[in-house]
């Protein structure tokens, strides 16, 4: 059987269920390998795969015998067959902060189940340590992301504009072994980095811009995260400080990650220094990254242990309204005595010369 879902039946077992409507498309890939559109039951004998016909073929040549899960597509389910899934399942766990509350009583109408019971996102929990196959994916996707920053460093030049450059990250990608972006590619240039989330614009690059650009590739359905702030032929010295301060922080940061570190211990210190130097930490310092860009665990003011094998960034930043902001982000590895940083480009005052 395969050995997620075998985990995931000694999961629903331990817990008193008999069953489980799995319906987060990001839990039904990590579970299944599966991106196709539908939802996956585990019940008391079978591992039903529920989708239409336009998946059926794809799917079919993604599983094998061993993976013990039987797509259907739902055109072909007579109402009485969804009412016998269940049958004889007192409690059957749903995901209760995915699912609306028009879904769940559609589940509880369809399946006839009597209690469905939350399952309070213990796939996401489980998903948190990474295991080998994964981390090779994301180490894969962050060498495609740090070729793409020496390649995105040698193709700026005055005059092109935000959107220009977040196109030709794209382009990079896709033409270089990534399956996709991670999310949204940020390119944001002078006034315009002072926006943590900022969108690329027809803004123009200028001499004397600093610009932050915050970007990742999917590998095999595993997301990267970097982050750099470069500058344009010379560093103005009214940023040079907070830059220092940034960068100290965030390479302080990686050397406290390690096994049992406390994410809120890790935050209050990188707070701590940007108080006594007059600025705040206005996000979270990090997030986990795995299939989704940003998962658990979340480095914020809650009490949190990393872990071995956990996937995390760090990325402290400053930002100064309607002037400018620093951020440098590394994707990193926990590690019982350290971690590992998967994206290894250069954080050093990196200078674009026309």
């Amino acid at each position: 059987m395969n050995e997620k879902i075998k985990w995931l039946r000694e999961k629903l077992n331990s817990l008193d269920l008999d069953g489980m409507i799995v319906s987060n498309p990001v839990n039904i890939e990590y579970l299944t390998g599966i991106t196709a559109e539908g939802v996956l039951l585990i019940t008391r004998k079978e591992n039903i795969y529920i989708t239409d016909a336009r998946y059926i073929e794809h799917i079919n040549s993604i599983l094998t015998i061993d993976d013990e899960i039987i797509p259907y597509d739902c055109k072909d389910i007579d109402p009485i067959d969804y009412e016998n899934m269940f049958l004889f399942c007192t409690n059957v766990g749903f995901e209760e902060n995915y699912v609306t509350y028009a879904k769940y009583k559609e589940y509880k109408q369809m399946y006839k189940i009597n209690n469905l019971v939350e399952t309070d996102n213990f796939i996401e929990v489980q998903r948190m340590i990474k295991l080998p196959d994964e981390i090779n994916n994301i180490q894969k996707a962050c060498k495609i992301t740090d070729a793409c920053f020496y390649h995105i460093c040698n193709f700026i030049k005055v005059g092109m504009t935000e959107k220009e450059i977040a196109f030709e990250i794209e382009r990079y990608f896709k033409t270089h072994g990534a399956d996709d972006l991670a999310f949204d590619t940020i390119v944001a240039s002078g006034k315009n980095s002072s926006m943590p989330h900022a969108i690329p614009t027809d803004k123009k690059i200028e001499s004397g811009d600093l610009i932050t650009i915050d970007f990742g590739c999917k590998y095999k359905g595993y997301c990267s995260d970097m982050t750099r702030t470069i500058f344009v032929e010379y560093v103005p010295e009214g940023i040079k400080p907070i830059y220092d301060l940034v960068l100290k922080n965030q390479e302080l940061t990686l050397d406290a990650i390690q096994e049992n570190a406390n994410a809120r211990i890790l935050t209050m210190m990188v707070e701590s220094d940007f108080k006594v130097n007059g600025y705040t930490l206005d996000h979270s310092l990090g997030h986990g990254v795995g299939l989704d860009i940003h998962e658990r665990p979340f480095l914020g003011r809650k009490d949190f242990l990393l872990k071995e094998n956990m996937v995390v960034t760090d990325e402290p930043g400053i930002y100064i309204p309607g002037s400018f902001g620093v951020r440098i982000e590394d994707t990193v590895l926990v590690t019982k005595n350290g971690c590992i940083r998967l994206t290894e480009s250069d954080k050093n005052y990196i200078i674009i010369n026309n």
